[in-house]
């Protein structure tokens, strides 16, 4: 597995050695000795995993302490415009939003810190996508903000009337510096 911190400081890519022959393929995609020697030492509680349409986008979600999530996420099926937007306060890239193609063909995975929203947009017909939280969810702990939010100038691969939100998405208030 190859280790590659992104420009915001947390945040990492991780992509799997893939072993291929007429079979099929193997591949790992978690060796807790190497996540724990890049990133840090960190306890997976809960898997989860979602199935989306083309054009479906999630986010941008969060958990306000004490129950803030890190996760770790990969596709399994498709593709999805992946982003993390940091949003720890006194963090000298607050505000600021790593974006990531993430795909079942690629097989890259993102490990997303405690302290930044979460969103996605599907790309392809229909995508699969499995992450992992350090933090069981917490409903009453929630945060949203909106996906067009002027502040943060998310690079969304499709434009808004292809994007499909669901309500409290739609509702969610926009991030403010």
């Amino acid at each position: 597995m190859v280790f590659q911190e992104a420009p915001i400081k947390g945040i990492w890519i991780i992509t799997p050695r893939i072993l291929r022959d007429e079979r099929g393929y193997f591949m790992e995609s978690f060796l807790k000795e190497l996540f724990n020697k890049h990133i840090g030492p960190i306890d997976f509680v809960q898997e989860n995993e979602s199935m989306s349409r083309f054009g479906v986008t999630r986010g941008l979600h969060y958990q306000k302490d004490p129950y803030a999530q890190s996760k770790y996420v990969r596709v399994v099926e498709g593709e999805i415009f992946d982003v993390a937007v940091d949003i720890r306060e006194g963090s000298p890239t607050l505000g600021q939003s790593f974006c990531l193609n993430l795909s079942a063909e690629n097989k890259k995975q993102l490990f997303i810190p405690k302290g930044f929203a979460h969103g996605f947009c599907v790309l392809s017909s229909k995508a699969v996508v499995q992450y992992k939280t350090d933090v069981p969810y917490t409903p009453s702990s929630e945060g949203i903000f909106h996906i067009d939010s002027p502040a943060l100038a998310i690079p969304w691969p499709l434009p808004a009337g292809k994007m499909i939100l669901s309500e409290k998405d739609k509702q969610a208030d926009p991030f403010r510096l």
